[in-house]
């Protein structure tokens, strides 16, 4: 997908998510994060009920709750703006998008000036063949990221539903003008030229993405230029352009299907891709919110953009895969799963879906859902390691680490000897060792792994910690977590590593310096705060110790090391004098001399 270059500075974003965006509001184009001001009905009184039930579930996420009483509560407030416009721009973020037309129209009749407010009534407009309406709505939008991006898009395919394959054209042309959508213009056009059965113009523009090696294929222009060569008998070339992709690793499954459903394609069976202006729309749409995607300020849009993308096009399942992964890094899980689960199994996304609705069955720590998913995509795809290596992470998390162990050493089978990610695996394994007791195997895998990352923290501090923690290595091992350290000191448990090190050494001043700063970086570990209270304690501060040790026990402890008769023991007749290992001083001060200041 073509960057967004010089136009992406200008773009125009809107508080969608309340608190849980950091964006800056803009004159024109915003819906407040504040709290709504209510107006008296006719009896005095304000409908607070329903808009604080909409705002509770608005700050929880629950968009299509928050959107239904937000509704009630215009129905008792009609002349309430900021409301109005809080409900088509969630409705919208929830695909409700007939929905979300009617209350834009509502708002736009009441001197609404939202760009957004425009583009939901063009969309819909265009879902319901309402071309022309389409293009005049559009046009009302001004400023060079409309004029020259988001505007020749949308009207070229309304244009086309009005059967002007010219004047599409031309309106697409303004984008051509500027060198990183050379990528973009050539595959819309490429598809309205399809669309129209002019062959030979539709050729000239695939083409250029495919013969110009500085121009970055997607994955959806693969699709469609692939179905294109089928339905023109060009087999042989649909098979080698479909063949020439094998490297990304983060769609190599998507890849391969496709490959494979080209191989199977009978060329006089073949359908087009692009059968309806609406399905056309759906393209722009998407590639005008992949492009917002790639922008630090341009995510919101970019839902609201993909979801107006679906809309268009239900059947859309690269689409459908962008809203996930949106809704994935704002942490929510379930409604990302929603959306994979509305992807067929016929799909080339099916199989990667399900990979990333496992993975966030984990991130909910759902371990039995992902690892009855995982199991049974591992019996569809056994020679897919990556799969291999989620069950290991799943079982490990669920503290079944003789399973994990055996499906991590499967991984290793299967995974190409040059993967650049093969020390993750030796690294997990040794993990999985260490947590079975078997350490001797554990210590190898690290080892091994080590070797393999470069010098990863993960690794350093792991294999640093767990030599510390049985006395071997010493020096070695406290300038592996030194080293940690020093690549990524805002890790709240390297630098309890590193604490903890200080503290093994008898160097208790420095633990506690390094402990604190850890407990407040995780403030909710227990294994930290219970690390903590003994630096305290070995460094005269009793009172400060009991009280971090009784915080611990107020935690969950998820590393398996805090014991919590232990730590009650500690809490009642406090600890012995601490027996620090033997260590090169010389060596260890050089290190400690090496230590981050920042």
């Amino acid at each position: 997908m073509a960057k967004m270059g010089y136009l992406f500075v200008t773009i125009l974003s809107f508080m969608l998510f309340n608190s849980c965006s950091n964006q800056q509001e803009t004159k024109t184009t915003t819906v407040s994060s504040k709290p709504v001001i209510l107006s008296a009905n006719s009896n005095g009184q304000k409908p607070y009920g329903a808009y604080l039930a909409g705002r509770v579930a608005h700050l929880r996420k629950n968009f299509n709750t928050a959107a239904d009483y937000y509704i009630q509560a215009l129905k008792e407030d009609p002349q309430n703006q900021d409301l109005l416009s809080r409900i088509y721009i969630i409705l919208a973020s929830k695909g409700r998008i007939d929905e979300a037309a009617q209350y834009a129209k509502i708002s736009l009749k009441k001197g609404d000036n939202n760009n957004i407010t425009y583009i939901i009534i063009a969309v819909d407009d265009i879902k319901k063949a309402q071309y022309a309406s389409a293009v005049k709505t559009i046009n009302n939008l001004k400023g060079p990221v409309y004029q020259e991006f988001i505007n020749p898009l949308i009207n070229a395919w309304a244009y086309v539903g009005e059967n002007k394959p010219d004047k599409a054209l031309k309106e697409l042309s303004v984008i051509g003008k500027e060198p990183s959508f050379r990528a973009l213009y050539n595959f819309h056009a490429g598809m309205i030229n399809d669309y129209f059965d002019r062959t030979e113009e539709a050729r000239k523009h695939y083409e250029v993405i495919v013969n110009e090696e500085s121009l970055e294929m997607s994955f959806r222009a693969l699709q469609v230029i692939t179905n294109f060569y089928l339905r023109n008998n060009e087999k042989d070339k649909a098979i080698a352009l479909a063949n020439k992709y094998n490297d990304d690793k983060l769609m190599l499954d998507m890849l391969n299907k496709l490959s494979a459903q080209v191989q199977a394609a009978n060329p006089s069976e073949t359908k087009k891709i692009i059968t309806s202006p609406q399905i056309g729309v759906s393209e722009a749409l998407f590639s005008i919110a992949a492009t917002l995607r790639q922008g630090p300020s341009g995510v919101d849009l970019a839902h609201i953009f993909i979801c107006l993308s679906i809309y268009s096009n239900p059947k859309y399942d690269l689409a459908k895969l962008l809203l996930a992964d949106i809704l994935e890094n704002r942490e929510m899980y379930a409604e990302a799963n929603e959306v994979y689960n509305t992807i067929e199994g016929s799909s080339v996304a099916y199989f990667s879906a399900q990979v990333k609705k496992a993975s966030n069955y984990a991130s909910m720590e759902d371990y039995e859902n992902a690892e009855i998913l995982l199991k049974s995509l591992a019996l569809e795809a056994p020679e897919n390691y990556q799969v291999l290596l989620d069950l290991g992470d799943v079982l490990r998390m669920q503290d079944k680490s003789e399973e994990a162990i055996r499906y991590y050493e499967e991984a290793i089978e299967k995974m190409p000897e040059d993967a650049s990610q093969r020390w993750v695996l030796y690294y997990a394994l040794g993990v999985a060792y260490e947590s079975n007791k078997q350490w001797s195997q554990a210590e190898q895998n690290l080892t091994k792994a080590l070797e393999l990352s470069q010098n990863n923290y993960l690794v350093l501090n792991y294999l640093g910690y767990s030599w510390l923690k049985q006395g071997k290595n010493i020096e070695q091992a406290f300038g592996m977590i030194v080293d940690a350290y020093n690549q990524l000191p805002t890790d709240g448990h390297i630098t309890d590593s590193l604490g903890w090190a200080f503290y093994q050494l008898g160097m208790y001043d420095k633990s506690i310096e390094y402990l604190e700063k850890a407990a407040e970086l995780e403030p909710a570990n227990a294994l930290i705060n219970d690390h903590l209270g003994n630096a305290y304690w070995q460094g005269g501060r009793k009172n400060e110790a009991r009280f971090q040790w009784q915080h611990a026990l107020t935690l969950e402890d998820d590393t398996g090391e805090v014991n919590r008769k232990e730590v009650e023991k500690k809490i009642a007749n406090g600890i012995k004098q601490h027996q620090p290992l033997s260590f090169d001083k010389e060596d260890i001060n050089s290190k400690i001399e090496t230590i981050s200041q920042d």
